[in-house]
Formats: C-alpha cells, structure tokens, sequence
C-alpha cells in the first residue's frame, strides 16, 4: 500500500505514465516516434510500444532494467541491502549531499560519476520532484516488474550498455531474449561520461534514423477482463426464462457502462458473463470491482479474471491464448471476488490496489503452473 498522504494526489502508476505519453503524442500531433530511456524508467515505454505498436517507430533503452529487486530468476536486481542504500539515498533527495552520495553508491556498482555531473544529479532532484514524491515512486518501482510484458513488443529495440561491466551485459541480453526485435551493443564508457556521449549518441541517431515499415496490426498487448455471473442456471431456474432475459439485458447495459467509463472495449458476452480488454490492466481490475456493486441490487454476484497478454486481433473479435487465460483465472475466482495473475500484479504498482497471493494453480489447456493473487479492496 502507498504512504502517500490521503488526499493528495498520488505520482503517476506505470499505466498513468503510459497514458500520459499517448495524451502527449496526441497533442504534439506525433505518427510514429521513437523512445528512449534508460534503467527502470523504460518501463512505460516498452509498455506503450506492446499497447500500441502503429504509434513506435524504435526502442532505445539504456542500461536495461525490466525490474529493480532480486530474485532467483531475475539475480541482477537489487538485494535488501542494496534497498536500504538506496531508501537512505532518497532521504537526501534535493539536498546538496544527495549528489556526493549518490556519487559514492554508484562506485560500488563500477559506475564512475564525475563531481560535475554528481553536482548536476543533486540539482536535478530539485527540480524533478519533492521528497515525499520521490519516496513514493520508488516504491512503484520497486514493485514493477515488466518481463511478462516484453515478449509483446514487436518494435525494434536497441538496448545499450557498457561492455565491460559483466553484469550489466548478462541483464541486457535477458532483456534481450525475452524481446522478439531486440538487440543488444555493448558501448565503451558510460553515456553520461561526456567524453563517450558521442559515440553513444551516434549510435542511437544511426539506429533510429533507419526506415522500418510499420507494424502490423494483428497483435497487441491487452488487459483482459472476463466476467462470469455466479449461479445464473440456479437463478434462471428460479425467477423464469422472461424474468431472466430481463435480468441479464439489465446486468449487460449497467456492465458495458461501467466499462466504457474505465475506458475499456467490450468486446462480447460469454452467456452469463462478458469479455472486455483495456490499456491498462488496473482500470481493468477497477471495472471488474466496478461492475460487481453495480449489478449487487440485480440480486447477482459476479466473479471475475484478468490477466494482461498479447491477443490477436480478428475485426471486433479478440482472441489468443491470453484471453483463454483470462477466462481460466476468472474460472478460479470465488462469488464477488476479482483474480488476478501475476503479470497484472506487477504492473500496477501505486494504483491503490491490494492484493492477497492466491497460490499457484493449473489452468486448464495452458502450460506451466499460474501465480495467482485475490484483489482484497
């Protein structure tokens, strides 16, 4: 849960930030662009590239990282104690020894920061955000996990990254593997050290000034939302087939209402539920939420799945494995109760959402065994 004081208003989520972006291109009057990044703060960006391909040109991420915290399977993120360097780091944030000991904590990482450019990070600070803020947006981040999303981007990607720092090159390449267009140069010196900047930046000038045609748009990424109403047979059994009909015109109506404001597409009714998709994945929970207390007074409960994956596009339909996922988490799911997989999970830090781990699980016809979490407000 955030820290953040109630009232205020919060620093935007990853999907916020993608949001943000698209507002943004919109306005400038942007086709195609390019977007650049480096570390933790590509997140939005491959994110929005998955969502929306036809609007990427090219991907440049600097010194990749597709989450910030250790695990077995991802051993280049931060340990505890690496976290609580960084937790005394921040308390710094917009003080004139911000900039030396942040100096100091990069050395230990084979980072070498000049005291210029340490002067120009502790000054930066003061104009990016305010303490509390910065606090809170580290905590997104170190909740933020974008790997399931990076299998969806189809745009070409150029992940730049000091060749002589083995660790750096070994996260790159995972970064790389798990993207189907991207590729991986290991660059001599950092970027920020001025006297490299040029090569680095003649790099990038010569990877985003190439002509690509534009992606097709069969297959994007999504967040899918399947609903399913709990004991309808029994229901229909009970009031009859007219009563009934009455019913579920009514649950429809006040659903796709509650989807349309969410800013989500329905897409078609299951019988006795719906499939709906949406940019993001925690308006998606937040609709799931939604539609259950609206159709409460109907005399109905729903249960609901979502799970955010790449789906393929047939006119207004929407199909793919991710949606059968969807359907087999919400499948799970108990009466008024929202489930969500572990990719959606990870992508809606600082939403306000909570979860609790709902343990892993089989789902029919898919491979592997599922990490699944219960919204819990």
């Amino acid at each position: 849960m955030s820290a953040f004081p109630a009232g205020a208003s919060p620093p935007p989520n990853l999907e916020t930030r993608v949001a943000d972006l698209e507002v943004v291109l919109d306005a400038a009057g942007s086709g195609r662009v390019a977007l650049g990044a480096f570390f933790e703060s590509g997140a939005p960006n491959v994110l929005f590239a998955a969502s929306h391909p036809e609007r990427v040109h090219s991907i440049v991420w600097l010194e990749p990282m597709a989450r910030c915290i250790w695990t077995p399977d991802y051993p280049w993120g931060y340990r505890p104690e690496e976290i609580e360097v960084e937790r005394q780091l921040v308390e710094l944030w917009g003080t004139p020894e911000y900039g030396k000991a942040f100096q100091a904590q990069q050395l230990t990482r084979g980072n070498v920061f000049s005291d210029a450019h340490a002067a120009r990070v502790e000054r930066s600070t003061r104009h990016a955000c305010t303490p509390d803020v910065a606090k809170e947006l580290a905590r997104i981040w170190y909740e933020t996990d974008v790997r399931g999303v990076l299998p969806a981007v189809q745009i070409p990607t150029l992940l730049l990254v000091h060749g002589e720092r083995e660790k750096a090159v070994a996260e790159a390449e995972h970064v790389a593997g798990l993207m189907p267009q991207a590729e991986v140069r290991k660059m001599p010196g950092d970027a920020w050290d001025v006297d490299e900047m040029p090569t680095w930046a003649e790099e990038v000038r010569a990877f985003i000034g190439a002509k690509r045609p534009a992606v097709a748009l069969d297959r994007v990424l999504a967040a899918v939302l399947i609903t399913d109403i709990v004991g309808s047979t029994q229901r229909l059994t009970e009031i009859g087939d007219a009563a009934w009909r009455s019913t579920l015109a009514s649950h429809d109506e006040r659903a796709r209402s509650e989807i349309a404001s969410f800013g989500g597409r329905y897409v078609d009714s299951t019988g006795d539920g719906l499939l709906a998709t949406f940019d993001g994945p925690a308006r998606a929970v937040m609709c799931a939420q939604a539609i259950g207390h609206a159709v409460a007074d109907l005399g109905m409960r729903i249960r609901a799945g979502v799970h955010t994956g790449e789906v393929e596009l047939d006119g207004d339909a929407v199909r793919g494995i991710a949606v059968h996922i969807g359907a087999r988490v919400a499948a799970l799911a108990g009466p008024s109760e929202v489930f969500v997989s572990q990719t959606v999970k990870d992508l809606v830090a600082g939403s306000g959402l909570t979860f609790e781990d709902a343990g892993e699980h089989e789902l029919k016809g898919v491979p592997d065994r599922w990490h699944l979490y219960r919204v819990v407000n």
